[in-house]
């Protein structure tokens, strides 16, 4: 079988739209002599449309959409992924007017369908219906009755649906069972540094287990904060890899699955893949919400320069707007800095003090704020003028923060944190330097050298106010990625007075969190979607 595997880059609820990119790769496909062409999890609407399920006629235009791809299939087979609705009789909430918002009557169903030369031939329903990290798919979707096998050119086809794959004794073995050949998953799995590898081990034992041949079909792009990154694979019935799609690509590829010979598995370097990830969350978030333009806040520092140097990759130099903001108290170090960055990068550099608006806000308060309310005015004066800008341009503030700062707090609301979305926002400030690193040239050496600061005091530096760094960042790995407790911390050697002060600035700083922007989401667990801790609470381990 000449199978077409095809990465698709939706725009989530553009159903036209990726209804033609399906149709132009269905002919692709036919035109490469494929037998079966195979889309990602909800390719017709994109991965994941939330509330957008329960619009008045969305479901319709879904099964419109259907149609037309059963029509534009002859002469080829085709799976791909949409949703099916069926009214529900009885057993729901009709009463209340946020349950019938809710979909309240209806049953939605996250579907593979097969299509074969003009014929619908069958619909496989997701039976395991993830709800953990940024999955709320059980909310939406009902479970499917059970896994199914169909004929195709002969062979015995499987089909499941992402988190399918991945259950013990799931619909893998039910189908292998019922003869499958070949199993099929179609997914939508975001990224986050060692995916990759992940997949291809649990899709290799899948295999072994049950005697089959493993097609995953894995969508790309961005999506507000996530990021899905391909790197589809077909995998032997001895467990072996046998193809391997290119990362954070949309195309079309073609596999012959007779005759191939196991391959290597390719090499994932984690801070290259994170830069492909972030630099796709940019160019995807700002053009598919219709903008073309990003202004940045170039403070003369590692974290706005790392920004800086993504956004160019993502959406070229002429896209790129920085903004030098000094006040009376900014170095001449700092604007050299933000002067060079800007050079090396080629990008537009606006340089607006903000002395006199500073000066004006403190004289139109009952009396001069000082101290820590003093320094965070000069933020807010910053993050005023950069929105205001970007308004004047039609453009987009990317956020400058990194996961260190947002974890404790050591930032401005309505300041620093102003912007559409924060690009390096779940980067610790590690990894800000290592990432950062791999731009050689582009970023100044002094920038890379020198001692982070806020500069919003004299003589600033961010190891004044924080622990060091390497040992911050250790622990709040340990606290939100590794879900570890005070106890646990302490056990592993951190100094209990440190991860006590760590602890309390990460909880108290939950309301901030809730008013940040979006942060693309690269490592296991992330700030913004798939965590949700409430802001009002005491618990402290």
């Amino acid at each position: 079988m000449r199978l077409g595997i095809v990465q698709l880059n939706p725009h989530v609820g553009d159903i036209d739209y990726n209804l033609e990119r399906i149709i132009s790769y269905i002919a692709g496909a036919r035109d490469f002599g494929c037998d079966l062409v195979v889309f990602p999890e909800l390719s017709l609407c994109g991965y994941f449309p939330f509330d957008l399920l329960w619009r008045h006629g969305f479901a319709d235009r879904m099964e419109s959409a259907l149609a037309e791809v059963v029509r534009n299939s002859e002469g080829i087979g085709v799976i791909v992924g949409g949703i099916s609705a069926a009214r529900v009789r009885g057993g729901a909430n009709l009463t209340d007017p946020s349950s019938l918002a809710d979909g309240a009557g209806i049953d939605l169903f996250n579907s593979a369908f097969l299509i074969s030369d003009g014929r619908l031939i069958g619909e496989e329903r997701k039976l395991h219906l993830p709800t953990f990290d940024v999955y709320f798919e059980k909310r939406y979707f009902t479970p499917g009755e059970g896994a199914q096998v169909f004929e195709l050119h002969g062979e015995r086809i499987g089909i499941n649906i992402c988190e399918d794959l991945w259950v013990e004794d799931g619909p893998t073995d039910t189908q292998a069972s019922l003869g499958a050949e070949v199993v099929v998953n179609v997914s939508a799995s975001p990224f986050f540094v060692g995916k990759g590898e992940l997949r291809r081990r649990l899709a290799a034992r899948r295999a072994r287990e049950n005697g089959v041949t493993l097609v995953y079909v894995n969508r790309v792009g961005g999506q507000d904060e996530i990021v899905y990154d391909g790197g589809s694979f077909v995998v032997s019935p001895e467990g072996r890899l046998l193809f391997q799609a290119p990362y954070f690509t949309e195309d079309l590829y073609t596999v012959d699955l007779e005759g191939l010979r196991p391959i290597r598995p390719p090499r994932e370097e984690g801070i290259e893949l994170i830069r492909r990830a972030i630099v796709l969350g940019i160019r995807d978030y700002v053009r598919k919400n219709g903008f073309s333009h990003v202004i940045i806040g170039l403070s003369g520092g590692i974290d706005s320069a790392l920004v800086a140097a993504l956004a160019v990759e993502a959406l070229g130099r002429e896209a790129v707007t920085a903004v030098f903001l000094p006040s009376e108290i900014t170095s001449p170090e700092s604007r050299e800095d933000a002067l060079e960055t800007a050079r090396r990068l080629g990008i537009e550099l606006l340089e607006v003090p903000i002395a006199g608006m500073v000066d004006a806000a403190e004289g139109a308060l009952p009396q001069r704020p000082s101290g820590l309310a003093g320094e965070n005015l000069q933020a807010r004066a910053r993050g005023t003028l950069l929105m205001t800008i970007a308004n004047e341009r039609n453009a987009l503030v990317l956020a400058t923060g990194n996961k260190s700062e947002i974890a404790v707090g050591y930032n401005t609301l309505y300041g620093d944190t102003v912007g559409a979305i924060a690009p390096i926002g779940d980067l610790l400030k590690t990894d800000v330097y290592r990432l950062a690193a791999r731009f050689g040239d582009l970023i100044p050496a002094r920038v890379l050298e020198k001692p982070p600061t806020a500069e919003l005091r004299p003589g600033q530096r961010d190891e004044d106010d924080l622990p060091p760094y390497s040992l911050l960042d250790q622990v709040l790995k340990g606290l939100i990625e590794e879900n570890a407790s005070r106890e646990e911390l302490v056990a592993q050697g951190f100094p209990e007075k440190t991860v006590d002060e760590i602890i309390a600035r990460y909880y108290r700083s939950e309301y901030k969190r809730n008013q940040l922007p979006l942060v693309i989401k690269v490592s296991p667990k992330a700030f913004g979607i798939g965590r949700r801790f409430p802001i009002t609470h005491r618990y402290r381990n």
